[in-house]
């Protein structure tokens, strides 16, 4: 995108910061709440593997 003058216009850079700042957040929960499963000794709720990319589980074999 340019201006008027032929300048390129800059990002914006409050909505890159705050969707940062909002990742940043959302993965300090997930790292709190891994945390407090480990220490009280329940099981983590992720699935096992990584899934495929149409989301399916591996298959065990």
């Amino acid at each position: 995108m340019t201006s008027k003058d032929g300048a390129k216009a800059k990002p914006k850079q409050p909505d890159r910061k705050a969707r940062l700042a909002e990742e940043l957040r959302a993965n300090l929960l997930r790292r709190k709440a891994q945390a407090r499963a480990r220490r009280d000794g329940g099981a983590d709720e992720r699935p096992e593997g990584l899934g495929s990319a149409d989301g399916n589980p591996p298959d065990k074999g």
